[in-house]
């Protein structure tokens, strides 16, 4: 008798209706009693970084088969976070806990044994990362890998470097001949852009957990190394199953402490506070930004990448990648983990020789004491805010100046480019977060045409939206309670000094509490009357950011 799970379909007399069903397309009577291995695959033509998973999973396949299994490919959706810049956005967060939502309905619909995430971009890795966590099957990931970076006069670049171009060139320093070259050559092959954004935050993070094998995190999109690596993921993920190795004893509340601190170390996305909480809500763990800040203030920054530094994941990559920073944190880190290698981070990390380089520093160097994400809290975050501290230039660790309110990303963006703004201004960008949005825009063009204009020295950004990983400057988001619901951030009127302390982890508006109190009383909300379809519905039923900004 077959004890996998697959067997609740395929075996017996009421397995003959899914068993029909699967010959049509090719499988036979010796296949059903194999291993039946879902491959989870976001491929898309829509998404520079998803673009070689439809030849990923071929080889994905391969090892399924070599191994005997049964592979069942199904695909979930894969927005790009790039193209959907400004009206596109409002839809992005919200597709993370669709795509969970749709991975979860599919698995349990068919009983697989086993899963093969194939992923790479921002919100696809953590919404895939959610369904493992909920759904506790043997589980594998496999990334597409980091886009070549382009050389440009000794330089090269990544996808933040065209978005800071666009602000120099706005600003006079490069002509319109070179901002053209930079656009038109700087994603020179498919992969995630190149730079530590949220894509390969997240992504290397699946090698930290170690959910993937190792090196998945860094090889390059376009290495031959990858195809292996995907049909050694097939291989291993059959045996995953006989071994009932599931996600749940690898995903647990130690390992995401690792995953917390290695996102601190590398200086990785800020988007992690929202994504790690939401994957650890799927087990029941609960995660929030002041065990960020705690974490932070341990847990030294060991490297850091575009657009915080010249180096790019490739550089990472050839420094020894995830595993040499791992042997570095490694003092700081839970050792006793699983990894889906069937071995735990300790033994995996035995045999590895560290060899500190400029990309990857010893723990007694650091690049600086703490981590690379802060928390601010004061009567302008009652409940906190997210800086990528690692990327903000030290003069404006601490700022004071007058607040220039937008009440969108499209106002914020006229004022800079109608040269509205000022060294000094603080930006005010409300009205952004998940349910004032909807969806929690990202608003890393604006910051990267301020850091292009010359302003990211001395103009600060503060939003109940989010930034990117591949945003650096003093650019603070997530603020919480969102002006949506009634957070200060609803009543901060121009000139209205604010003051911002990182290293004290404050955020502050300069007005006395009767005012506040005042402003709050009189204040309004009036939802935007053109939401409709999902977003409607997300807009009624999404979590505070602090939650992580998930619908369950």
């Amino acid at each position: 008798m077959n004890t996998q799970r697959s067997s609740n379909i395929l075996e017996g007399l009421a397995g003959a209706y899914p068993r029909s069903i699967y010959r049509s397309i090719g499988y036979t009577e010796k296949d059903f009693k194999k291993p039946l291995i879902g491959i989870v695959n976001s491929w898309t033509e829509a998404n520079p970084g998803h673009f070689n998973l439809k030849q990923l999973s071929e080889y994905v396949k391969y090892g399924v088969w070599a191994n005997g299994g049964m592979p069942v490919e199904f695909n979930t959706i894969a927005p790009c976070d790039g193209i959907a810049q400004g009206k596109g956005m409002h839809n992005i967060l919200p597709s993370r806990d669709i795509i969970c939502a749709s991975i979860e309905l599919m698995v349990e619909a068919n009983q697989f044994d086993g899963l093969v995430m194939l992923c790479s971009c921002d919100k696809i890795v953590p919404g895939m990362l959610m369904a493992a966590a909920s759904l506790d099957l043997p589980t594998i990931f496999v990334t597409g890998g980091p886009m070549e970076p382009y050389n440009h006069k000794g330089e090269d670049l990544v996808l933040s470097d065209v978005k800071e171009a666009m602000g120099r060139f706005k600003a006079g320093e490069i002509d319109e001949k070179e901002f053209k070259k930079i656009e038109t050559n700087t994603c020179q092959t498919c992969g995630a852009c190149g730079m530590m954004g949220t894509a390969n935050t997240l992504s290397t993070v699946t090698e930290a957990m170690g959910l993937s094998l190792p090196s998945g995190g860094t090889l390059s999109a376009v290495a031959s190394a990858r195809l292996r690596l995907a049909k050694n993921s097939g291989e291993r993920i059959v045996d995953m199953v006989s071994e009932e190795l599931t996600a749940s004893k690898i995903i647990n509340s130690r390992n995401i402490e690792n995953a917390i601190k290695y996102i601190l170390a590398i200086g990785g996305s800020s988007n992690a506070v929202l994504h790690i909480p939401a994957i650890a809500r799927q087990r029941g763990i609960n995660i929030t930004m002041d065990i960020f800040d705690k974490m932070s203030k341990k847990t030294p920054l060991l490297a850091k990448f575009k657009p915080a530094s010249k180096y790019t994941l490739k550089d990472f990559h050839l420094a020894g990648g995830v595993q040499m920073l791992l042997k570095s944190l490694s003092p700081l880190l839970n050792l006793d983990v699983m990894t889906v290698t069937g071995k735990t981070l300790g033994e995996e990390l035995k045999n590895i020789e560290f060899k500190e380089s400029e990309v990857i520093r010893n723990l007694d160097n650091p690049l600086a004491l703490e981590g690379g994400l802060a928390v601010l809290k004061g009567n302008l975050a009652p409940m906190g805010a997210v800086v990528k501290q690692s990327g903000v230039s030290k003069k404006m660790m601490v700022h004071r100046g007058p607040a220039r309110v937008a009440n969108s990303e499209e106002e914020v963006r006229d004022m800079l480019l109608q040269d509205k703004v000022k060294k000094g201004d603080v930006l005010i960008i409300r009205y952004e977060g998940p349910k004032g949005g909807p969806g929690m825009r990202e608003l890393s063009i604006p910051a990267a045409i301020l850091v292009g204009m010359g302003l990211g020295d001395s103009v600060a950004m503060i939003t109940d939206a989010r930034y990117s990983g591949a945003t650096r400057g003093p650019c603070i988001g997530h603020v919480t309670p969102e002006a949506a619901d009634g957070g200060p951030l609803a009543i901060v009127e121009d000139e209205d000094m604010i003051s911002i302390d990182i290293p004290n982890r404050s955020l502050k508006i300069e007005i006395d509490d009767n005012e506040m109190k005042r402003r709050l009383e009189n204040y309004e909300y009036k939802p935007k009357k053109d939401v409709k379809g999902f977003l409607k519905t997300y807009q009624k039923i999404v979590r505070a950011t602090n939650e992580g900004a998930t619908i369950t």
